[in-house]
C-alpha cells in the first residue's frame, strides 16, 4: 500500500454568511504521485490545494503533510518548504529569470552564488537554453515563462509541489508541451504533486489519482481517472466527464489487438534525388536509420509530405486511433522503442477493436 504524503481529515471551510467552500473533505494523497483536483468553478478545489500551504485556514478538521499538522509549522516557513505553481507564472518582473528561480534557496539562506549555480541546472531540468536565464520575464513566451514558474518551484528541492491551474492560460499545444514535461520531470523527480484543472482531459492525463469536486465543496468521487471514466460514481461525475467519456477511455486500453501491416517504403535520399520510381500506392519515406519522414504521394511527385502523429508499440488504442486518423495516407505509422519503423495499422481494423473493447466493457459494468 502506498505511503500517503498528505491527508485531509473533516476539513471544511466555511466563509462567513455563505455555504462551505470545502466541505467535511477527508483524503489522502499518496507519496510520489501526481493527485488532480478537478471540478467547476466555486467548488473547491482550490481552496483546498491553498489550505495545504494555509494561503487559506480550514474553518474546521486537520490537514498533516509527511505526518506533520501543518498548523504546528509557522506559516512562512511552510510555504517555502513546498513548491508552488500558478496560473500566470507570477514571477517577478524587475528580476532576471536566474534571481526569480534563485528567489526561495536565497529566502532560505543560501549564499547567492550557491542559489544561481542550482537555478543554471534547473533551466536545463525543465528543458529551457542556458541563454534564457540573463532575460527578464518580459522578454519569454507565456510557455517559457511557466516552465520558470515550475523551475523556481521545484529550486529548493520540496518534497510537494502545489500547481493550481498553470497551463491553462497558454495554447493548446504548448499546454501539451508542458503536461508531457511535467510527467518527464515527475518521472525523473517523484514529487508529491497535487495539480488543480478544470480541464477533465487534463487531469485524466496527469493524475495517477483524480478527485472530482462537486458545486458546494463536496468530493464526489476520488479514484483513478481509469476508474472515474469506466465507473462515474453519481450523475455529476458522469455529467461532468461528459459524453465522450469512452473516447478517453481509450487511453487506458491497450492495444495488443492491433495487427500491424507492412507497406512499401522509400528512402529520403532517392525521394529528393528523383531516383525512387514511385508506383500507384502511398509509400512511407524512411530516413537512413529507418525512422519515418513523412510520406510520398503517386499525385504529388518527388514531394514529402508530413505524416501525422506516430503509434508506438505498447501504446493506447487511443494513440493507434490518432495514428491513423492524422496521417495522410491513411495509415498509422507505427514504430519500436528506438523510433524505427515498425508497420502500418489501419484506421477501420482500429476502430474495429475499439467496438469490440466497448462491448467487452458493457458487459462487464
Amino acid at each position: 500500500m502506498a505511503e500517503a504524503m498528505i491527508e485531509f481529515q473533516s476539513v471544511t471551510k466555511q466563509y462567513q454568511g455563505g455555504q462551505p467552500a470545502v466541505d467535511n473533505l477527508t483524503m489522502s494523497i499518496d507519496k510520489g504521485s501526481i493527485t488532480a483536483f478537478v471540478g467547476p468553478s466555486g467548488c473547491g478545489k482550490t481552496t483546498s490545494l491553498r489550505m495545504i500551504n494555509r494561503m487559506v485556514e480550514p474553518t474546521s478538521g486537520t490537514i498533516t503533510v509527511d505526518g506533520k499538522d501543518v498548523t504546528s509549522v509557522p506559516a512562512a516557513q511552510l510555504r517555502r518548504s513546498m513548491g508552488y505553481v500558478m496560473q500566470s507564472s507570477g514571477l517577478m518582473p524587475h528580476r532576471s529569470v536566474l534571481d526569480n528561480i534563485a528567489t526561495v534557496p536565497r529566502l532560505n539562506g543560501v549564499p547567492k552564488a550557491e542559489a544561481r549555480k542550482r537555478a543554471e541546472e534547473l533551466l536545463d531540468v525543465v528543458g529551457l537554453a542556458s541563454v534564457l536565464g540573463r532575460r527578464y520575464p518580459s522578454q519569454l513566451s507565456g510557455g517559457q515563462q511557466q516552465r520558470v514558474g515550475v523551475a523556481r518551484a521545484l529550486a529548493a528541492d520540496p518534497p510537494v509541489l502545489l500547481m493550481d491551474e498553470p497551463f491553462s492560460a497558454v495554447d493548446p499545444v504548448v499546454r501539451d508541451e508542458l503536461q508531457q514535461e511535467l510527467l518527464r520531470l515527475q518521472r525523473d523527480l517523484a514529487k508529491t504533486i497535487v495539480f488543480v484543472t478544470h480541464d477533465i482531459d487534463e487531469a485524466t492525463v496527469l493524475g495517477d489519482k483524480v478527485a472530482v469536486f462537486a458545486t458546494g465543496g463536496i468530493l464526489a468521487q476520488y479514484a483513478t481517472p481509469e476508474e472515474i471514466l469506466r465507473a462515474p460514481a453519481n450523475d455529476f461525475v458522469a455529467s461532468f466527464v461528459g459524453k465522450d467519456r469512452g473516447f478517453r477511455h481509450l487511453a487506458f486500453s491497450p492495444s495488443d489487438a492491433v495487427t500491424l501491416h507492412d507497406v512499401p517504403t522509400v528512402s529520403h535520399r532517392d525521394l529528393e534525388s528523383g531516383a525512387a520510381g514511385l508506383g500507384g500506392d502511398w509509400m512511407l519515406v524512411l530516413d537512413a536509420e529507418s525512422r519515418p519522414q513523412g510520406w510520398a504521394s503517386p499525385g504529388a511527385g518527388p514531394v514529402l509530405i508530413p505524416g501525422g502523429s506516430l503509434f508506438r508499440k505498447g501504446d493506447t488504442l487511443r494513440r493507434a486511433l490518432d495514428a491513423a486518423l492524422s496521417s495522410p495516407s491513411g495509415l498509422g505509422v507505427a514504430v519500436d522503442a528506438d523510433g524505427r519503423f515498425a508497420g502500418v495499422l489501419k484506421a477501420d481494423e482500429v476502430l474495429a477493436v475499439i467496438e469490440s473493447a466497448r462491448l467487452v466493457r458493457q458487459g462487464a459494468l
